[in-house]
């Protein structure tokens, strides 16, 4: 059996397996795998380069899967490579199963990324190109390693492929190689009936190398490839023109391919028969789940190729280890996530200032300190604070990434996407910062970061009503609710899914920065203020004392046998301080609590939130998001204060007057709670 002979039994068994999967679950996507069942299949047999002992080889191409709904393609090439077994293939979609509709990060299994809503895996993917990129300036050794994406027409036609297309062009990612898988068929309707535009002529106009095949043809594939992983200024756009559902058959023999019906449900439900087209791909319908011969064979001529590839390549980088051991142990730390010492007791904040400003002191400090840290801004950087670390630092350009920074433009979710993709390649420490209110376009790329445990720090600033004259729009209110449901959902490990962070006060935001670096299994949101805050007060080193921010909530003030717990977060918190100031002027004894996390307070002892907020007392909350915000902690001995309604335009001190931000109405809201 020549070559490609060879390789086209592969495929076919690629498409079988995949057919059966979704055949034998009654339920996914058997056209999509069909088609691209060629591109993966020359893709891992011929190009992909990693270790087979060392999945997390930090010198290894990667793979990031974009169409999660073609799950079964990628399972079923690497049961190719053994890394799942076929009774694992027959569990698709099941309960406890490693195999369910839409992969979930697995690097032990070679899978790179979590693929969801369609357009995240290729931003993951450009993401993670700019790591390699980055690392490689610091380093001087890019371990020659490629990263490849997979795309369908539903990513290609998410808005998210726009910021990736522009940004990667822009920066001539010539690591970043990707497939568009372009079938012309779509779940409900075919691509013609909802784009008319040139996706070869677009991609050019973002300065990518495009080059368009035969999907299905194994030598125009391998064509591609090597001049893909021969460009030297550009991403590289494979456009493959594949067949949807190929070799699919009707019952009378008759050709059932480039069927819509085909994309999202069993070949039998879609009009297909399932036994005939196994039997046409050349494998058993009353046995289908089986590794061919000459599949094995193939598979394992690949595994041994590798290991002369990769000693090889570990040959180079060992003399280059050698050369170079400051180089060689930074690298090593960088991937296992260690810091240098940090003095953040050292960090001198000016007093009474924003929480944003504070961040970008931290910032300033970081971008000396920790190299391998990488910020990003949406075209905001001097008003979300980023530039405390652009100051230190230059932006990326293209054939020059010595900078650290990433002026991503007016594209939130491209950019949370790209930061999380950073982190998930390793090495690097990606932070990105917009307004709270923008965080509604990050949304998606925030949960996935949640669901892989990935820790990309989030800084949102501007982070209430306060933004004042920009009215409704710009005033976040809803936000804070949203962000925080992510610290009450558990994550695979057992932790909370995000990490949520709104200090009450510059070195609450130092103590919150600490933390932020720190949490290496999930996401962190800080959440701060445009406006200037009073820091809160002190008995000794108020540094200190927001220590006990870790712990999620803490005691600030404390009168001996108080009346009422006066709780909140961000600037809320010095508000309350000054009500306790009239409060206590007729008698009326408080304990200020400050919770940046409710999450992390619900993560200590029992007996430490009891001696915080013990039950019985009376409480009162104050936030300017929505009441819920604190209601669970307040529970049924007091009441929150909140908006209730968008917020409207005007000055912020006459905001705070007019929604009852103030410590007068502190004051009147406490008394009414005491009566």
């Amino acid at each position: 059996m020549n070559d490609n002979a060879l390789l086209n039994k592969a495929a076919d068994n690629i498409r079988i397996l995949a057919a059966s999967m979704v055949e034998k679950a009654k339920s996914g996507h058997p056209g999509g795998p069909m088609g691209g069942a060629d591109f993966i299949n020359v893709l891992f047999s011929e190009f992909l380069e990693y270790d087979p002992e060392n999945p997390r080889w930090e010198y290894r191409d990667r793979f990031f899967l974009d169409p999660g709904h073609m799950s079964p393609m990628l399972y079923s090439v690497l049961a190719f490579t053994g890394k799942f077994s076929l009774e694992e293939l027959k569990n698709f979609r099941q309960w406890g199963s490693p195999t369910p509709g839409h992969p979930e990060i697995d690097v032990e299994r070679g899978i790179e990324n979590t693929s969801g809503p369609l357009g995240q895996g290729h931003a993951f993917a450009a993401g993670a190109a700019i790591a390699a990129k980055f690392l490689e300036a610091r380093l001087g050794n890019g371990g020659d390693y490629t990263i490849y994406s997979y795309i369908s027409d539903g990513g290609i036609q998410e808005e998210v492929s726009q910021g990736v297309g522009r940004i990667a062009g822009h920066l001539g990612l010539n690591n970043l190689v990707m497939f568009y898988d372009s079938n012309h068929i779509q779940l409900s309707t075919t691509t013609h009936a909802v784009t008319s535009e040139d996706v070869a002529k677009k991609y050019e106009a973002w300065n990518w190398r495009v080059i368009t095949i035969d999907g299905n043809n194994a030598d125009e594939i391998r064509r591609a490839l090597t001049e893909a992983k021969a460009e030297k200024e550009k991403p590289t756009i494979i456009i493959g023109n594949t067949v949807m559902g190929r070799g699919a058959l009707a019952a009378d023999c008759t050709s059932f391919e480039c069927q819509v019906s085909t994309h999202g449900q069993p070949l039998s439900a879609a009009g297909a028969d399932f036994g005939q087209t196994i039997k046409n791909l050349g494998g058993n319908p009353d046995d289908p789940f089986v590794i061919f011969e000459e599949t094995k064979q193939l598979y394992e001529k690949r595994q041994a190729e590798l290991k002369q590839i990769v000693a090889k390549k570990k040959a180079a980088i060992d003399v280059w280890a050698k050369a170079h051991p400051e180089l060689a142990e930074k690298k090593r730390k960088w991937f296992a996530r260690e810091f240098p010492a940090i003095d953040w007791a050292g960090i001198q904040q000016k007093s009474g200032s924003a929480t944003r400003a504070a961040s970008a002191t931290v910032l300033g400090v970081l971008a000396g300190q920790v190299e391998n840290m990488i910020v990003a801004s949406a075209d905001l950087s001097n008003s979300d604070k980023t530039d405390g670390f652009l100051k230190k630092t230059k932006s990326f350009e293209k054939n020059d990434f010595s900078g650290a920074f990433l002026q991503a433009g007016v594209s939130e979710f491209t950019m949370s996407c790209l930061c999380i993709g950073m982190s998930l390649h390793g090495g690097v420490i990606p932070a990105c910062g917009t307004f709270f209110v923008f965080s509604d376009y990050m949304k998606p790329s925030i949960r996935v970061a949640a669901l892989m445990e990935t820790p990309v720090i989030f800084i949102w600033t501007h982070d209430a009503f306060r933004v004042g004259e920009d009215g409704p729009t710009h005033q976040p209110v809803e936000q804070e609710a949203q962000i925080r449901l992510l610290e009450k959902l558990q994550n695979h490990s057992g932790h909370n899914s995000m990490l949520v962070l709104r200090p009450a006060d510059v070195h609450e935001t130092t103590v919150a920065w600490k933390l932020a670096l720190q949490n290496s299994h999930t996401p962190t949101g800080l959440i701060l203020s445009r406006q200037n805050i009073h820091d809160l007060p002190a008995q000794k080193d108020r540094y200190e004392e927001a220590l006990q921010a870790g712990k999620g909530a803490y005691i600030v003030q404390d009168d001996t046998d108080y009346d009422v717990i006066l709780l909140g977060s961000g600037s809320e918190v010095s508000t309350l301080v000054e009500g306790a100031g009239l409060l206590r002027a007729e008698g009326i004894k408080t304990r200020i609590v400050s919770v940046p996390s409710e999450g992390l307070f619900r993560s200590q002892s029992k007996e430490y939130q009891d001696s915080v907020l013990p039950a019985g007392k009376k409480k009162f909350g104050l936030t300017a998001g929505l009441p819920v915000t604190l209601e669970g902690l307040v529970g049924a001995d007091g009441s929150v204060w909140g908006m209730r309604s968008f917020g409207f335009s005007a000055p912020y001190k006459v905001l705070d007057e007019k929604l009852g931000y103030t410590a007068q109405n502190v004051y009147e809201q406490v008394k009414k709670i005491l009566k």
